[in-house]
């Protein structure tokens, strides 16, 4: 670190909120991003809604085979 910063006048902690989320991103290939993107367009609701629902189907149907 140079030597000509100047921390005398910092405050530690002013940005910290341990409530803080952080949403990972999720890449989707293109083909898929196409596709779900075109449905969700087609219906009228936002993208990440349909992807979201459609992830907590799957997650329900696994569930059940348990």
């Amino acid at each position: 670190m140079r030597e000509e910063y100047d921390f005398s006048k910092g405050e530690r902690g002013k940005f910290y909120n341990p409530n803080a989320t952080m949403n990972m991103p999720v890449y989707l290939d293109a083909d898929v991003l196409d596709y779900f993107a075109a449905k969700a367009k087609a219906k009228g609701v936002e993208l990440n809604r349909m992807v979201n629902d459609l992830l907590k189907r799957d997650i329900a149907l696994i569930e059940e085979v348990k």
